[in-house]
């Protein structure tokens, strides 16, 4: 008997007994809190800010005072198109450079860690929210879920080519214990909570 059998011979031996099914994690209090408050007490705290919406009138209206609109922005949502450019989705990734502002949609949020669930689908292209200088995510209030369980639990067996959770602004503490905001991507992110 060779030794890859062999050691296939002894995992096969030890195989766990009768399975087990996972505990309830709502037993752990997830559902005690206020999703929506938790979720932007959460993202102020890592360096995010939030505004609560109505409708896309309210984020162009926010977003005229709050950038300059003469840089260049660009999204994936035609909604937005009188602040954005939306014909960029097939430029080479490197021409994005120079974007100021990328605004984009995610599938829902997390209130324990303020991450919001972002895929191919709803990007354009993977770099467009890690090169811009500043990021907007819009997000409906409906689609805050509490924890990372109800995430995964929503995210399911789904198929996409690129998905991530992005919370808050880019960010690291490598150097000297010193926090650094965008030093690996976008040095700020706002969340439009939709109604």
């Amino acid at each position: 008997m060779s030794s890859k059998e062999q050691i296939l011979q002894k995992i096969k031996q030890n195989q766990p007994g009768e399975v087990t099914e996972l505990p309830d994690l709502n037993v752990l209090g997830s559902e005690s809190f206020d999703v929506l408050k938790t979720y932007k007490k959460v993202l102020k705290s890592i360096g995010g800010d939030f505004a609560e919406v109505a409708d896309y009138t309210q984020i162009i209206d926010f977003l005229k005072n709050s950038y300059a609109l003469e840089k260049r922005i660009i999204t994936t949502i035609p909604e937005l198109s009188e602040i954005a450019r939306l014909d960029w989705q097939n430029d080479d990734p490197h021409s994005l450079e120079d974007v100021e502002l990328t605004i984009v949609k995610a599938h829902f949020g997390v209130a324990e860690n303020s991450a919001l669930w972002v895929t191919d689908a709803l990007l354009g292209q993977r770099v467009a929210p890690f090169i811009a200088q500043y990021l907007a995510i819009i997000v409906s209030k409906k689609d805050i879920v509490a924890t990372m369980h109800h995430a995964y639990d929503r995210i399911g067996n789904q198929e996409y080519g690129f998905g991530t959770f992005i919370a808050g602004p880019s960010k690291t503490a490598d150097i000297e214990q010193s926090l650094v905001l965008g030093a690996h991507g976008a040095r700020g992110l706002i969340v439009f909570l939709m109604d």
